[in-house]
């Protein structure tokens, strides 16, 4: 059995379910809208995230109604943003294939976005579940502010490790601990047991991200060049460390040049990346992800029925031995 296998084991029938109840959502009678959400619910990954709440709804008793409505509002919201942030980022991919903003416009990109905006606002009401709702409301709060503080801290060339994690539970961390928060919630979990599986859901989403940022050091099929992360000005862990441990001199000279708020030539950022792998930095970010899934495991609560708890460690390690 391979480890998607394993993940969705325990919440086969009701992600089966969840799925007709997503798709459902895309469908317009406005020909042209109708026409790019056909193009959006075309393009609709693996679902993890869904996957997690589920997962985590089951492990506190079972997937509800509101369960369901709580992941369609957390996807359609994660989708939205993905929308605006490839405008904001002037990206034409996404996922390996041309992004709504390249197929269309920035406009429609935009209108579209906030059309599964009002859709996640109209899935999060029907949970009838205040909690529920306010997480929503605080996660989209999260994904802007973490927008924000990576554009401040490319703005201001002030790079730090805690700078860089602060980012990341913004940007990406915070969907996956809302998943699980959610999804522990609208199981009617204590308190307790859904703060547990938040936390849980937040160290998985930062893994998430730094194995993302790895991915960048290296030639691979991901969708974006080797180096991509640092021509955007984005200093990403590897880096980070090699920064603040090398003595090479030109380490010295890129550490002037971000101070001052400049932008990295070619040859620098090849010179970084090469200093990354061969500095130790790859490794020191291979080794806090290990730090992080430790901690991760010994959160899950006891009271998780077995096949829950092993599809959800499943989860985490196919996190971090993804390898795109």
């Amino acid at each position: 059995m391979d480890i998607l296998s394993i993940i969705q084991a325990p919440i086969k029938q009701e992600f089966d379910a969840f799925k007709e109840y997503y798709s459902a959502q895309f469908g317009s009678d406005v020909p042209l809208l109708n026409s790019v959400l056909c193009d959006v619910s075309g393009s609709v990954g693996k679902m993890m995230r869904p996957m997690l709440l589920l997962l985590a709804a089951k492990g506190c008793g079972a997937v509800t109604a509101a369960t369901n409505a709580a992941a369609a509002s957390l996807e359609l919201l994660h989708t939205a943003s993905l929308l605006h942030d490839d405008v904001v980022d002037e990206s034409n991919m996404r996922r390996g294939l041309p992004s709504l903003n390249a197929l269309y416009s920035n406009r429609i990109a935009i209108l579209t976005g906030d059309y599964l905006f009002s859709l996640a606002l109209n899935n999060a009401a029907k949970t009838n579940n205040i909690e529920i709702i306010e997480q929503l409301s605080q996660l989209g709060c999260a994904l802007s502010s973490g927008e924000m503080m990576q554009l401040q801290a490319q703005k201001t060339g002030v790079y730090t490790e805690e700078d860089y994690l602060n980012i990341i539970k913004g940007k990406t961390a915070s969907l996956f601990a809302s998943c699980a928060y959610i999804g522990a919630l609208s199981a009617g979990a204590g308190l307790q047991e859904a703060v547990a599986l938040r936390r849980f859901g937040e160290l998985i989403g930062i893994c998430f991200q730094i194995k993302d940022d790895i991915f960048d050091y290296y030639e691979g099929d991901i969708g974006k060049p080797t180096g991509s992360d640092m021509r955007e000005g984005k200093i990403t862990l590897p880096a980070l460390y090699v920064l603040r441990t090398s003595a090479s001199p030109v380490v010295a000279i890129i550490n002037d040049k971000l101070a001052a708020g400049k932008e990295l030539d070619e040859k620098e950022i090849e010179s970084l990346i090469e200093l990354s792998k061969s500095e130790g930095g790859v490794q020191y970010a291979l080794d806090r992800i290990e730090q992080l899934r430790a901690e991760a495991l010994s959160l899950l609560p006891a009271a998780i029925p077995s096949d829950c708890r092993d599809a959800l460690v499943a989860y985490l390690d196919y996190v971090i031995s993804r390898n795109k």
